[in-house]
């Protein structure tokens, strides 16, 4: 099929910064692109050639906009599965499958996946609701401390929390959850796959993440990861065969723990563009959204490997601002070397909601690192 400067269209369910970062390759090939989002202010809307406003778990909304398209994707993970299956059945390319995404939507279908496949993850058990939970946390059969995780509707660290006390339950909410033991890690680690259908698959170098301590949310993206070479062939090894379990194709991030004895243990995976490839765009020959456009085309993966040593700075909304986001001092880091910053669009702030990211690339990894401070310490995301 010809892709290119053609009546081809490709469908892309969600128009948040992943949809609008994708866009940048869409444009650069000249692929027509139709975006479904919930939001008229939608990151994506500026820059693909149809927009539709909807409701992404909506099956209708969902199944008529794929009738519009050649091959659909998505950038964010809860959206309707039936509708993606009745088109798939229908004859629709749907990258990822609907089977791919039903395995990992679910985070508690997600670790059940793993354990059935003998992929290395933390001891978990699943819960229907809190009460369940609160129960096996008095008769002792859950120990504290324990990771909460919500199995639907979790992001940018909402969903996660980890539980001290028992007055701690008292803030969750009643949904079905996962308590997953704490596990003792030096890094939290991540790899990136990408595979097309054809089979051809290539993984980016592993990269090291740095969270905030009370968010939970990544603030450095490390590229390489700074651990040992054996290590790192592991978790890119590991990576590999949650990929072949998963069948997938696109791209899959996966996330990792490091273990104080070096064992690798994964976290969980996202079918999609991922926060910890946006370093990509600026340190590597193909940028984790080009090869995620050319693995859902079918088309040869680009190289994965690293130009030079990339740093990702995210850019999150200071606490205690609410209302018409300001960048301030954004003027003051474009001045400086190796440093591109990307603004996201979205129109309002709040406390730690992802607004945009800054890239840090030098010859110099120790450098990055300290440039990458330097642009965290200086920029900030308030309000009018």
């Amino acid at each position: 099929m010809n892709y290119f400067s053609s009546d081809f269209k490709l469908g892309i369910l969600g128009g948040g910064q992943l949809g609008k970062m994708l866009l940048f390759d869409t444009r650069k090939f000249d692929i027509q692109t139709y975006v479904l989002d919930p939001s008229d202010e939608a990151p994506s809307k500026i820059a693909c050639n149809k927009f539709f406003q909807g409701d992404l778990m909506d099956y209708d909304t969902v199944y008529n906009f794929g009738k519009q398209v050649d091959v659909l994707t998505f950038e964010i993970e809860l959206v309707n599965l039936e509708a993606l299956t009745q088109l798939e059945n229908e004859g629709l390319k749907v990258y990822p499958s609907p089977k791919t995404l039903k395995g990992i939507q679910n985070k508690g279908v997600q670790k059940d996946f793993y354990a059935a496949n003998n992929i290395p993850t933390a001891p978990y058990k699943r819960f229907e609701n809190l009460e369940n939970l609160k129960s096996a946390v008095t008769s002792s059969e859950v120990e504290m401390p324990f990771v909460w995780k919500c199995t639907e509707f979790g992001y940018d660290g909402n969903g996660v929390k980890i539980v001290r006390q028992v007055s701690d339950l008292d803030t969750l909410p009643n949904v079905e959850c996962i308590a997953e033991t704490m596990v003792p890690f030096k890094n939290e680690l991540a790899v990136i796959v990408v595979r097309n259908p054809s089979g051809e698959i290539k993984t980016y170098p592993v990269v090291e993440m740095e969270f905030h301590p009370e968010a939970n949310q990544v603030e450095y993206v490390i590229c390489p990861a700074r651990i040992d070479d054996k290590v790192a062939e592991k978790a890119r090894a590991i990576a590999l065969e949650v990929s072949k379990n998963f069948n997938h194709v696109g791209l899959l991030a996966v996330e990792m723990f490091q273990t104080k004895d070096d064992e690798i243990l994964v976290n969980e995976v996202a079918p999609r563009p991922h926060n910890s490839g946006h370093y990509s765009i600026e340190a590597s020959y193909t940028s984790q959204f080009e090869n995620h456009l050319r693995a859902i085309l079918d088309l040869p993966l680009g190289n994965t490997d690293s130009k030079v040593a990339g740093i990702m700075v995210n850019l999150v909304g200071a606490e205690g601002y609410s209302g018409n986001v300001v960048y301030e001092n954004i003027e003051t880091i474009l001045g400086w070397n190796g440093v591109t910053p990307h603004i996201y669009g979205k129109k309002q702030t709040r406390p730690f909601r992802k607004m945009g990211h800054v890239t840090i690339v030098n010859e110099n990894m120790a450098e990055a690192r300290r440039i990458a401070e330097e642009v965290k310490n200086t920029i900030r995301v308030i309000s009018a």
